[in-house]
């Protein structure tokens, strides 16, 4: 069900928001086994509805009765934020972040905080604490991270929306495991006002929905101008046009030795992508980038620098009680070099320059959005996969530039997704081609 289905149904008065709470929290219950939740927050969620249904209107906010889980990384007062860490998991949020008051304020319901990769930091979720998160296609399969217990939400049922927060691709990584769709926004365009952070340059919120048209109507609630968080940025909301493909798309297609690393049937679906694209009206072209090798090692390491110095105490004083894989980057984190730093931030400025010449050429890129389907949970390590599943992910987030993964086709029957990206501030022209994709795809 996407939002607006669900928001004509309250207006026929067909169902009430406690009806379609409760039956969310029917399938966390059916679907426990996935590790989806941190926790869940019955009560919170059953008096939110009981609260919208005394004021029940016709004209109904754009969010009204719709259930939204939430990273356990973001701030939900009365709720805890662990973090997906024993150094927080008695951590009670004063207040909610500036994104939460948002949904709150736009009549969303706050299921619970979702499972994640320890403290952010890595892509597999399968989180030494808490417990892993499955992939609901296949549940001896990674969900992908960090935010893969909201992508795990969405794609079972559990909820309408999740938020997650993306890194290194930490959104669309679990979205393109789990089949859904995740959305990063333009660096600055969301706050993280009350969001914990991993790595201050490079961290994002965004939404993880089971339609794009979905992720957009959350992406105009909680990208308000927060005067509050030093990271936050005024620019315009263009609103797309879902009726049309825009005209004259320039589209590249990124090739080279770097793309070619990833599995050959999931390029070829990336094929197969842009001839849908071509059918739409664009004209698609190919390049190599394979200078987007360097901005995502740059990127890996501006995160576990940012990160332990944001847990600079914790890790000197108990390390102990970090998971191996998380306590091995946060130290090497720690040991990087102010040079090395330095000259990663320069790289962050190159790679802007070049993405601003390469945008003036084309109007969308297109690529895979991780090089492999969903590795199993038992297997290779997860520093070695965070390397391998944020290969083309993770120069969007050193770069800032908004990008979407759509869900298209699938590989030994696990989902794939699709990546699309362009220049900054234009999350319009970017959901208006993925929602084209998507209608035209019949997802």
């Amino acid at each position: 069900m996407k939002i607006r289905e669900l928001l004509k149904l309250y207006i026929q008065d067909k169902v009430r928001p406690r009806q379609i709470i409760e039956e969310c929290f029917k399938k966390i219950e059916i679907h426990k086994d996935l590790g989806a939740f941190i926790s869940i927050d019955l009560d919170g969620a059953i008096k939110t509805a009981e609260q919208l249904e005394k004021s029940y209107k016709k004209d109904l906010p754009p969010l009204f009765g719709v259930p939204v889980a939430v990273k356990d990384l973001i701030d939900v007062e009365g709720l805890k934020t662990t973090a997906g860490s024993l150094f927080f998991k008695d951590n009670v949020a004063k207040q909610d972040a500036f994104v939460i008051k948002a949904l709150k304020n736009a009549g969303a319901i706050i299921m619970g905080k979702t499972n994640l990769h320890e403290i952010a930091l890595g892509v597999t979720n399968n989180n030494p604490h808490f417990g892993p998160c499955r992939n609901p296609h296949d549940p001896s399969k990674i969900s992908g991270g960090s935010s893969g217990g909201s992508a795990v939400a969405v794609a079972s049922g559990m909820t309408l929306v999740a938020l997650g927060t993306d890194t290194g691709g930490s959104i669309r990584i679990p979205a393109a495991l789990c089949g859904v769709v995740g959305l990063k926004p333009t660096y600055g365009r969301v706050s993280v006002r009350g969001v914990m952070p991993l790595a201050w340059h490079l961290d994002h919120v965004g939404p993880i929905t089971k339609c794009v048209e979905d992720a957009w109507i959350v992406l105009k609630i909680i990208s308000k101008y927060d005067e509050a968080d030093p990271f936050s940025q005024k620019a315009l909301l263009r609103e797309p046009n879902f009726d049309e493909f825009p005209k004259g798309m320039r589209v590249l297609k990124v090739a080279g030795e770097f793309i070619s690393k990833a599995d050959e049937r999931i390029l070829k679906i990336v094929d197969e992508a842009c001839h849908v694209l071509e059918k739409l009206g664009a004209i698609v072209k190919e390049e190599s980038l394979n200078w987007l090798k360097d901005a995502a090692a740059a990127n890996g390491l501006i995160t576990q620098t940012e990160a332990a110095a944001f847990h600079k105490e914790r890790l000197r004083e108990h390390p102990e009680l970090f998971g191996d894989d998380v306590k091995q980057r946060l130290m090497e984190g720690a040991s990087t070099s102010g040079c090395d730093y330095a000259q990663a931030r320069r790289t962050q400025t190159i790679v802007k320059y070049m993405f601003k010449d390469l945008f003036k050429h084309f109007d969308l890129l297109v690529l895979p959005t991780v090089p492999i389907v969903a590795p199993p949970i038992e297997g290779e390590g997860a520093v070695e996969l965070a390397r391998r599943l944020t290969r083309f992910t993770a120069e969007f987030n050193i770069s800032g530039l908004p990008a979407i993964s759509v869900p298209f086709g699938r590989v030994e029957n696990l989902p794939v997704g699709v990546q699309f990206v362009t220049k900054w501030w234009r999350e319009d022209l970017l959901v208006q081609v993925a929602h084209a994709f998507e209608r035209t795809i019949g997802s």
